[in-house]
């Protein structure tokens, strides 16, 4: 795993922890606008960082944005338990 794509792992794991802390917020305080825009924000970094991530190296779920790419490479990607951080 190259230096670039770990970097970009990383960022991606941030992100997702960002996003889903930021859903919890907002199932409790629905009215918050300027939550709601750091949510719509960093979802749409997300999009993006996942999409240049799975078109350059690999899936990250089964359901990615490559899924009919050749070739099938969802099995060569390091597992998480496999990452050296």
């Amino acid at each position: 795993m190259d230096r670039h794509q770990l970097e970009l792992l990383r960022r991606i794991q941030e992100l997702e922890f960002v996003a889903v802390d930021l859903n919890l917020f907002l199932d409790t305080h629905p009215n918050d606008k300027a939550a709601l825009r750091d949510f719509t924000r960093v979802t749409d970094e997300l999009k993006k960082l996942k999409h240049a991530y799975e078109t350059r190296y690999a899936l990250l779920t089964v359901e990615g944005h490559c899924p009919g790419r050749y070739p099938w490479n969802w099995i060569e990607a390091p597992w998480p338990w496999e990452i050296e951080y």
